[in-house]
């Protein structure tokens, strides 16, 4: 039990790599909020796990793009589970696919400006009690493409490498208090945000992995159970490369 007595929110966590999440925190000791956007019957079903596992959690609702909603969010999970202590910065929003020569700028500003917006409005929620409380764990998802980018991938690449940004500059400033920040950055993993792609696309991505396969949920989640626990206390402002050894760092 890694995690016990420990207090999770994990944003976008109704699906894919955020409910592997979710999952994996409960499994080990914390009470693990849920956030979701419109997928509440997706969040009931990563409770119901957590639940059926003998885990505790909640779930929320929130625009974590939104300040007044990630606030709000924040107290209601402070009051059902306690004050956060552990946040998973996962929430993610839908880009266009496109050169950036025929990309418009609502396009691109979409991606980027929303993504920061889901991470910073968060963050400025959760940190007052994890400064009060000189403790605290952010674990922020980027991707592979912030440092190895693809074609028609601009605007997911520049979004997350401006989180990549903004966790070293936390990780800087919060670490006197006793707050540690990290990013963990997959490369391909099989959800349903990538199952657009072609069976050749995941077979060549594999092929690139020494590991050779594709990402699943589950092997990110132990990415960020292994920088939430105790046992990293002396780990912050890392990029944790989970992406079966595409790209040695």
């Amino acid at each position: 039990m890694l995690l016990d007595g420990r207090i999770a929110l994990v944003t976008g966590a109704s699906r894919g790599i955020g409910a592997a999440t979710a999952r994996l925190l409960a499994k080990n000791g914390a009470g693990v909020a849920v956030n979701y956007v419109n997928s509440a019957d997706s969040a009931k079903a990563v409770l119901k796990d957590i639940e059926k596992a003998g885990g505790r959690g909640m779930i929320v609702q929130a625009d974590v793009t939104v300040q007044e909603e990630a606030e709000r969010m924040v107290k209601e999970v402070a009051t059902k589970l306690g004050d956060i202590d552990t946040l998973v910065l996962n929430a993610g929003l839908k880009f266009r696919i496109a050169p950036f020569t025929d990309m418009s700028w609502d396009d691109f500003n979409h991606k980027y400006s929303g993504e920061m917006k889901a991470s910073f409005f968060t963050v400025k929620a959760v940190i007052p009690k994890m400064i009060e409380k000189k403790k605290g764990c952010i674990i922020a998802i980027s991707s592979g493409l912030s440092r190895h980018p693809g074609q028609g991938f601009c605007s997911h690449s520049a979004s997350k490498s401006a989180i990549d940004a903004l966790v070293k500059s936390l990780a800087l400033e919060l670490g006197p208090h006793g707050i540690r920040v990290n990013t963990v950055a997959p490369g391909l993993v099989e959800t349903d945000a990538t199952s657009f792609l072609p069976d050749e696309a995941k077979m060549a991505s594999a092929s690139r992995a020494a590991l050779g396969r594709v990402g699943q949920p589950d092997d990110i989640a132990g990415a960020v159970l292994l920088m939430a626990a105790d046992h990293a206390g002396w780990l912050t402002g890392n990029y944790i490369s989970a992406d079966g050894g595409t790209a040695m760092i």
